[in-house]
């Protein structure tokens, strides 16, 4: 096959300790077409973009673009009008990639027709509580039966992790809604879908992902997760599952019995049901981890699925009331 010209288009904020190794697993790939990649870089508060333009400086392939926001869907688009190609890849500041990660997904785009291909987000753990994390988030009972968290077969996908695109396919939905500070890729592949396009997943394509290092940097991250998710369902009707709705509706079980559990004790048999479901649940999960790992999976479970049901339960109606859809529901029934 002719392999196309790719670009690698990459948002960062506050990488300095990752982003020259990100590049350099770029640039090595086994690929046999034309690469470039182009750096979005906000506001850090450490020495990002002095990496940056030394990296910059030193390879031709690379260049760096501003992105005062900060955020990632605008950094993103910063980066993909600055780049040429027609094959765009959306890679992370301290994302990995395999050496064979931009081949597998050039050859998938042409075998399949999709617009969109991705992989696996690869949680992988160093500390006793990271890999406590890395067992939750592959797991079904933690992230449900998102493919693109606990593998499968390959196929089309609502979503995948990161992603490499068509150009036409971008400029065909005008890129990623700048509103969407969370759920940017779910938000931008379902207007993909929606526009005739296929999301494809593709299990060799896998890329390392380190989890929150604390219970209270977890917790933010599900609530934003939870946040950003009930937005979307809000924007896009008919997008809502079971899967999403289990956390939510958990929480309020919970909640319901532990107050009830004061006044009829039964009710304190609904959180108690929980909590023995996630311990039986936590018990394979942890099989060849340290002790202190397989004692962590129920946390890591429980924090997940409350804080995302919080998000998703507290979402505030104005929150993505700036985006592309918003405005124009707005303008249509003006």
């Amino acid at each position: 096959m002719t392999w196309p010209a790719v670009s690698v288009v990459m948002p960062v904020l506050n990488e300095e300790r990752h982003l020259a190794s990100a590049v350099r697993h770029v640039l090595a790939q086994d690929y046999p077409g034309e690469l470039e990649v182009v750096l979005a870089v906000g506001p850090s508060a450490d020495r990002t973009r002095e990496v940056a333009r030394s990296i910059a400086a030193e390879d031709e392939r690379v260049k760096v673009v501003d992105n005062p926001t900060g955020r990632t869907p605008t950094g993103l688009n910063a980066a993909i009008k600055a780049s040429s190609h027609g094959i765009v890849a959306r890679i992370d500041g301290h994302s990995m990639m395999p050496a064979d990660y931009l081949a597998v997904a050039v050859r998938t785009i042409e075998e399949t027709g999709a617009d969109n291909v991705g992989g696996i987000m690869a949680a992988e753990g160093e500390t006793p509580w990271e890999k406590a994390v890395a067992a939750a988030m592959t797991s079904k009972v933690g992230v449900g039966n998102a493919r693109f968290h606990t593998g499968g077969e390959g196929g089309p996908a609502d979503t995948v992790y990161l992603g490499v695109f068509r150009r036409s396919a971008l400029e065909r939905v005008g890129g990623y809604d700048e509103a969407f500070l969370r759920a940017q890729d779910w938000e931008m592949n379902h207007r993909i879908r929606t526009s005739g396009g296929t999301v494809w997943f593709e299990p060799r394509m896998r890329v390392s992902y380190r989890p929150r290092p604390s219970v209270r940097a977890l917790a933010k991250q599900y609530f934003n997760y939870g946040r950003w998710r009930r937005v979307v369902a809000r924007q896009h009707k008919g997008t809502i599952n079971l899967r999403y709705l289990a956390p939510p509706v958990a929480l309020c079980g919970i909640a319901a019995g532990l107050g009830g559990g004061v006044v009829f004790w039964p009710a304190w048999l609904i959180p108690g049901a929980y909590a023995a479901a996630i311990l039986a649940a936590s018990v394979p999960l942890g099989r060849g981890l340290p002790g202190r790992s397989r004692l962590s999976i129920p946390l890591a479970l429980a924090t997940m699925h409350m804080a995302w049901g919080a998000g998703f339960i507290t979402s505030p109606p104005s929150l993505g009331a700036d985006s592309r859809v918003a405005r124009a529901g707005r303008e249509q029934h003006a």
